[in-house]
């Protein structure tokens, strides 16, 4: 039984894993599992990304560098673009990135074209787990048919097959993905409990069973469409108070008072990562197959995408009483990342506020110390080096799009004619005379 010799290969620790994808999320877990005594191969179409692991280079901010050069030095880890190598491993984890397309539809050509190489090479035996955030349905009716084709083996009898959904919060200090808890869901009872197992020999935190794939893909969707939902609700209400004069940031914090009931969410100029601002348009996407329209989602995400926009015409209202136009003015946008203290800047809302002050007329730099340049649209941006009070006092309006802890924000207040703080980043800077939060 394929059950019971897994199950003795993982107690062993004789499984042999793979992790294909050396992102965000892949990279991360191929560490945990060579560190839990697995000799772990990553894969990756990226020769560059390939040729940096191998070299025991780290990329990623949720990576301990020693760790990764430690693993790659003893052979416990290794990367290569050639999928061949899946014949030689018993676990392979599925975590390339699900993006939308230009029309804001799944893309999910990453997670078709790495399961079909996976399916020319895999062997009786194996366990495969998609962790890529996707629609409810892709692991039973994509994955699949593609691995039972390709590799002639059948799903529950000669491989397994699951979903357990990546929890990955880049910059967070309190939860990796060592000790993050996991779900797991897979087709049928044993798969489910063999891949679980998998899991609980590499990771502290705890290990969720469900009833199915789709059950395990679904609550990854809920975990996210719930902040959606509630930072859309709060975008909302911020622009009713600045409407009324009310202080939306204050409201939420006397509202986090309450003890019960009450989970303070943070208005911004729109949604970023890898997450948050994807998934409600996968769900969204799956159930009008269903003739079922998302309503309540929708309206989150139309009011979370026109954050950026909106923040723009609160900018301009700024410059206004300074006696400026926005065309022509000078703006320095402060952070692109997607959230405070991080280098990462997918999906960021700030790079679409750069863009609408751009069509809007106005001269536009940006300054985060984490992300020196971005790439947008196939062109490279490049951020100044530095700020002091001769760079901060040489622009119409300081933007604030990212709460970076780093910045001295008592020199930016102190040498800016106006700022425009769309995180309540300067929340504890005593003289607010030149500051408007949104």
């Amino acid at each position: 039984m394929i059950k019971e010799q897994l199950t003795k290969k993982i107690d062993d620790r004789t499984i042999k894993v793979g992790v294909v994808g050396l992102g965000y999320v892949g990279l991360p877990l191929a560490v945990e599992k060579a560190k839990a005594g697995f000799e772990t191969i990553g894969f990756d179409v990226q020769p560059a990304k390939v040729d940096m692991v191998n070299a025991g280079h780290n990329y990623i901010g949720d990576v301990v560098d020693e760790d990764l050069k430690k693993l790659v030095e003893e052979g416990m880890l290794k990367a290569t673009t050639d999928f061949s190598f899946v014949k030689d491993v018993d676990f392979i984890a599925i975590c390339v990135p699900t993006p939308l397309d230009e029309h804001q539809q799944p893309d999910i050509s990453y997670v078709k074209n790495s399961t079909i190489e996976i399916s020319k090479y895999m062997t009786k035996g194996t366990m495969v787990v998609l962790e890529s955030t996707t629609y409810p349905g892709t692991t039973e009716e994509l994955i699949k048919p593609i691995l039972e084709e390709g590799s002639g083996l059948k799903c529950g009898e000669d491989f397994y097959l699951g979903f357990s959904p990546e929890r990955v919060d880049p910059g967070n200090k309190q939860f990796k993905t060592k000790n993050t808890p996991k779900v797991v869901g897979a087709i049928g009872k044993d798969a489910t409990e063999v891949i679980a197992a998998m899991y609980r020999a590499v990771l502290e935190g705890d290990v969720y069973e469900v009833s199915s794939p789709a059950v395990a893909e679904m609550e990854k969707i809920l975990e996210n469409t719930y902040r959606n939902i509630n930072i859309g609700l709060v975008n909302e209400l911020a622009i009713l108070c600045d409407k009324m004069n009310i202080s939306l940031w204050e409201v939420v914090d006397a509202a986090s008072t309450k003890p019960y009931g009450f989970q303070p969410f943070y208005p911004g100029p729109g949604l970023g990562g890898h997450c948050i601002p994807l998934d409600p348009y996968y769900l969204s996407w799956k159930a009008r197959e269903f003739g079922f329209h998302t309503s309540m989602i929708e309206a989150s995400m139309m009011i979370n995408d026109k954050m950026p926009e909106y923040c723009v015409e609160r900018a301009s209202k700024v410059l206004n009483r300074n006696k400026k136009a926005l065309n022509g003015s000078k703006v320095l946008v402060l952070g692109v990342a997607y959230k405070q203290d991080i280098d990462d800047y997918r999906e960021s809302p700030a790079i679409d506020v750069i863009n609408v002050l751009k069509e809007n007329g106005a001269d536009v730099d940006f300054y985060d110390p984490f992300i020196p340049e971005y790439k947008d649209n196939g062109e490279i941006f490049k951020g100044i080096e530095k700020i002091d009070e001769n760079i901060i006092v040489s622009y119409d309006l300081i933007m604030i799009t990212a709460s970076h802890s780093v910045l001295d924000y008592d020199m930016i207040q102190k040498n800016a004619k106006a700022i425009f703080d769309t995180k309540n980043a300067m929340k504890n800077v005593e003289n607010r005379e030149n500051i408007e939060v949104l």
